[in-house]
């Protein structure tokens, strides 16, 4: 495994512990643990962090891993790739609204956005190993290249 593979596998990970951990942190909320709630989102919050310094670094540096899988399926990858940075963008803005809004104490605000948020990362999490999977299990061999020209080719 080199540079250009073990980053994302890293970065994927870190962004699976988050989810596991926004589980977690959820169902502790419910039990009424709060203290535990709170360092756990903590906890996912930071894993959450160091994906996207990874993730961004690694994009900064090298680049962005161009599809390696059949033309055919190009544009539907193309598809679900933009579905993923879409919704992982507004599950970082809904993450970084629901933690302002639990650590300024307006629950009843932080429970609603919450449950969306939770939700909209669990997705942003599956739909980001799948994109993994495909370029480095699935169909690896892909170059890469500035993030523009990998997406868009």
């Amino acid at each position: 495994m080199d540079i250009y593979t073990v980053m994302p596998t890293i970065s994927t990970a870190l962004i699976v512990i988050s989810a596991v951990l926004v589980a977690i942190g959820w169902r502790l909320a419910v039990k009424r643990r709060l203290e535990a709630h709170q360092r756990t989102m903590f906890w996912a919050a930071v894993t959450a962090i160091l994906f996207f310094i990874i993730y961004s670094s690694r994009t900064l540096i090298s680049g962005n891993t161009e599809w390696g899988g059949p033309d055919s399926l190009k544009p539907f990858y193309i598809t679900f790739l933009l579905f993923h940075i879409t919704l992982a963008t507004v599950g970082a803005v809904f993450g970084i609204t629901t933690l302002t809004l639990g650590y300024r104490k307006k629950f009843a605000k932080h429970r609603k956005w919450g449950r969306v948020t939770s939700v909209v990362w669990f997705i942003t999490a599956v739909t980001g190993v799948t994109v993994y999977v495909l370029l480095y299990w699935m169909y690896p061999g892909g170059h890469t290249k500035p993030m523009l020209d990998a997406i868009f080719g």
